[in-house]
């Protein structure tokens, strides 16, 4: 069981690559017994039509538009959504299985790194975060993974569940991405010294590790890409949920463009996060679960913070000699 994460990975790659090819057209014909109706319907949408529901689109009986940005989801979105994170999970095992960990020998000397109030926010958006991505992959991949295992009775229960938990703890999110936008914003602010970081891959690629503050540059690009994700899949969830703050079905149907979008970014980008806060940088996890790291690991991954810290400890210590 040593290597019980590769399984883990592999799961989740055999999860990810049956949407891959089931999104794709279908080749089996089921006869429709009202398309005969439904063709006369469309053949009489340029004929103008009167209603006694006053509405926007009210009319409006079939929208085509509506009918391709389905066939787009499924043949091409659904698809491509695999590819990517399937992807991105292979290479992150390709990689450990070439390179392993990045690991330090530790000193045994501990420095406090993240307050509780932080710690408590990270995993509050962490645990929301996950929810919602499993409610969003069963609703966006359930069809072509989950049905044929479950049949229709019990995908019905899990894909109702999905619906109405993803639409509970969206709000959720919110607040909790909000709150750990407000805590962590200015250290997370471009440096030069990130540039050198990005270029070095963080010294995962051998050489060491460069010089890095608080955050290092692969943190920081993860921290906006969830801020600038979160805000979008965030805006465009309030519009579904709440669709009577717009008129029309497109402003809708753009909405579920880019939450479908930016969720599958987000999705991708925090694979590498977890993999670099666990398997990749050994003892990372540690500081997000205690508060503390070993002051080896801190010189190492984060030798300008390290060094900021020792001059305050140094500070405060001659303060508190010339106070005595």
């Amino acid at each position: 069981m040593r290597h019980w994460w590769v399984w883990v990975w592999l799961c989740l790659g055999a999860t990810l690559f049956p949407p891959v090819h089931a999104a794709g057209p279908s080749t089996d014909k089921v006869l429709n017994p009202g398309a005969e109706l439904w063709n006369e319907v469309r053949g009489r949408q340029a004929a103008p039509a009167t209603t006694q529901v006053q509405g926007r689109d009210s009319q409006v009986l079939v929208n085509e538009w509506g009918e391709h940005f389905r066939d787009y989801r499924r043949q091409r979105f659904v698809r491509y959504s695999g590819y990517l994170l399937a992807g991105v999970v292979s290479l992150l095992l390709l990689y450990h299985l070439l390179h392993g960990g990045l690991e330090v020998t530790e000193s045994g000397r501990k420095v406090l790194r993240f307050e509780l109030t932080e710690r408590i926010v990270h995993w509050l958006l962490a645990g929301v975060f996950l929810l919602l991505t499993v409610t969003g992959v069963v609703l966006a991949f359930g069809r072509f993974v989950v049905l044929p295992w479950s049949g229709p009775e019990v995908f019905a229960v899990i894909a109702s569940a999905s619906k109405e938990g993803h639409n509970l703890f969206g709000p959720l999110f919110i607040v909790a991405l909000l709150w750990f936008f407000v805590l962590f914003v200015g250290r997370n602010l471009p440096r030069l010294v990130d540039i050198y970081w990005l270029i070095r891959a963080g010294g995962m690629l051998g050489g060491g590790h460069p010089a890095a503050g608080f955050f290092n540059g692969g943190e920081k690009i993860w921290f906006w890409i969830l801020t600038i994700g979160g805000l979008a899949v965030s805006t465009s969830g309030v519009v579904l949920d709440f669709p009577a703050l717009v008129e029309g079905r497109n402003p809708l149907v753009l909405a579920l463009v880019v939450h479908g979008i930016a969720a599958v970014v987000l999705i991708a980008a925090s694979f590498g996060h977890m993999y670099l806060g666990t398997l990749g940088v050994k003892g990372s996890l540690e500081g997000m679960k205690s508060g503390l790291v070993d002051e080896a690991w801190a010189h190492a991954h984060h030798v300008l913070w390290y060094e900021e810290l020792n001059r305050k400890a140094q500070a405060e210590s001659s303060a508190r000699e010339q106070g005595q």
